[in-house]
């Protein structure tokens, strides 16, 4: 049976090709660090200057100054409990994906339009980003709200009791 390396599941077999995949895969951990702290000064250096959000709500400022805006904002601290309880990394010369289960803490209150009550939640979710000269150009994420919000006792299923 072959034994696999991190070298067979990065896009080009060259080690520079390898280690510009390492060094993307770092940037986005610390990026993702930076999502449960309230220190956002490492965003400049970790992001473009015109980085496109998409998982951002409309209404937010183009570019960084949205994302800044959305982890400044009140209310982004009810997430800092969310962390990753299962996770897969996959890197190459120009993206990284994170999926797996991220779990924490719901404070209560409204999310998107509901009230949700307080309690524990997990739920899959999957972060794209698209690097350019090791910085974040692009952020996607999908994330099973509709399923942390059942967890939590907010929605029902029709003719659950």
């Amino acid at each position: 049976m072959r034994e696999w390396d991190s070298h067979d599941f990065v896009s080009g077999q060259g080690g520079d090709q390898v280690a510009a995949a390492d060094q993307n895969r770092r940037v986005v951990e610390r990026f993702d660090a930076l999502l449960n702290s309230q220190d956002l000064r490492q965003l400049d250096v970790l992001c473009t200057p015109d980085m496109v959000n998409h998982a951002l709500a409309p209404g937010r400022p183009p570019g960084l100054a949205g994302t800044r805006e959305f982890l400044s904002a009140r209310g982004r601290s009810d997430w800092r409990s969310d962390r990753w309880r299962h996770l897969v990394v996959v890197a190459d010369t120009g993206y990284v994906v994170q999926f797996g289960t991220r779990g924490g803490h719901w404070p209560g209150g409204e999310f998107r339009g509901i009230y949700v009550p307080a309690g524990s939640y997990e739920r899959e979710v999957a972060f794209i980003y698209r690097l350019q000269d090791s910085r974040i150009a692009e952020r996607w994420a999908v994330r099973d709200d509709l399923g942390m919000m059942r967890q939590l006792g907010a929605l029902t299923r029709p003719g659950a009791g």
